[in-house]
């Protein structure tokens, strides 16, 4: 199996270049990753795919504003990008422009510092004087939709591009599985006996990223910071031991949870579990946490696409990926979703 083998023509008036005017009626596409069946339903219908002893796993994590430009002393105009939040603070960001060690910029009347060209396109950015790098993002920055929504983020982004339970910022990309998610629903998982718990991931630009390479061995997967808390993996473990199902709302928790998944067993203390995910999941791997998988359509030649398909089969996401076309499901960040189970 190849790369290629992951390439499809997906129509541009297939992508959902808005969300849907009210968050939560998308449609679900509910694939058997067994026998390949396929049923058509609504997102708000979740929980009846769902039993009692589930635990349902989200990513809690918080898209920031991320995008900004500033000018250079010469004149010179740069678009900055700041990077997705690891371990330590938010300096990292990727620009569009020329930049060199020492360049010194001003944005909203402050000036910035570049300390170093980490890599071809990434910088390492300081502030002059006082705050900090994402904070300044935060108040001036704009929200950074995806690229292959081609538009300039709006109003309404600001809002639908963020889960209802947002809470801990360091994200560049929302973790798009869970922006239908509403209260409503939320009732009504916990009336049908499904456990709700959270992990935060910080979503990269690389989930956008298709794959460059025709061998999955030759592809170098970006890395993600995510904190696991020890409540969330004490849930996890007693729905495993108890005969529940893990279900995934999202690739970000499949990885994380799958990265972290030799250190769950028998982790302890009152800290998080943390690590840097780096997991490349294709067709062959084997899952070891999550059973269930609530996801979006994705674009081709995408590492999150190979991810679905390795809990799917690739035949049978086909099949999916096909019919959704036909039946008029949108792709992408603010489409539709499909449930793996």
């Amino acid at each position: 199996m190849r790369v290629a083998d992951f390439d499809y023509e997906l129509p541009e008036e297939k992508i959902a270049k808005y969300p849907p005017l009210e968050r939560g009626s998308t449609r679900l596409l509910v694939l058997n990753s067994h026998n390949g069946d396929i049923e058509h339903a609504r997102y708000a219908g979740l929980d009846a795919f769902l039993k009692e002893g589930d635990l349902l796993l989200l990513n809690n994590t918080r898209v920031v504003r991320a995008r900004l430009f500033a000018n250079k002393q010469s004149g010179g105009r740069v678009e900055l990008m700041l990077l997705e939040k690891h371990e330590d603070e938010q300096s990292l960001v990727l620009y569009r422009g020329k930049l060199k060690k020492g360049d010194r910029l001003i944005t909203h009347n402050r000036e910035l510092a570049v300390t170093e060209i980490v890599d071809q396109g990434i910088a390492r950015i300081s502030v002059s004087g006082e705050g900090t790098l994402s904070a300044l993002f935060e108040q001036f920055g704009a929200v950074p939709i995806p690229p292959y929504l081609k538009r300039d983020a709006e109003a309404i982004d600001q809002e639908r591009y963020q889960t209802v339970f947002a809470e801990l910022p360091g994200s560049v990309a929302a973790p798009t599985a869970s922006l239908n998610m509403t209260g409503e629903l939320f009732e009504k998982l916990q009336l049908k006996g499904v456990d709700v718990a959270a992990l935060a991931l910080h979503v990269g630009l690389g989930t956008f990223l298709p794959i460059r390479v025709d061998s999955f061995e030759e592809h170098v997967m970006h890395r993600e910071f995510y904190s696991i808390p020890p409540r969330t993996v004490d849930k996890i473990r007693r729905t495993k031991t108890s005969g529940g199902r893990i279900v995934a709302v999202g690739t970000t928790v499949t990885r994380a949870l799958e990265h972290a998944n030799e250190r769950i067993p028998s982790f302890s203390g009152d800290k998080p579990l943390t690590g840097e995910a780096d997991i490349f999941i294709y067709p062959g791997y084997q899952f070891r946490v999550i059973d269930l998988l609530l996801t979006n359509f994705h674009a081709p030649r995408s590492t999150v696409l190979m991810l679905t398909a390795a809990l799917a089969g690739q035949s049978n996401l086909q099949k999916a990926y096909n019919e959704a076309l036909l039946e008029g499901y949108n792709f992408l960040s603010y489409g539709d979703s499909m449930l793996i189970r």
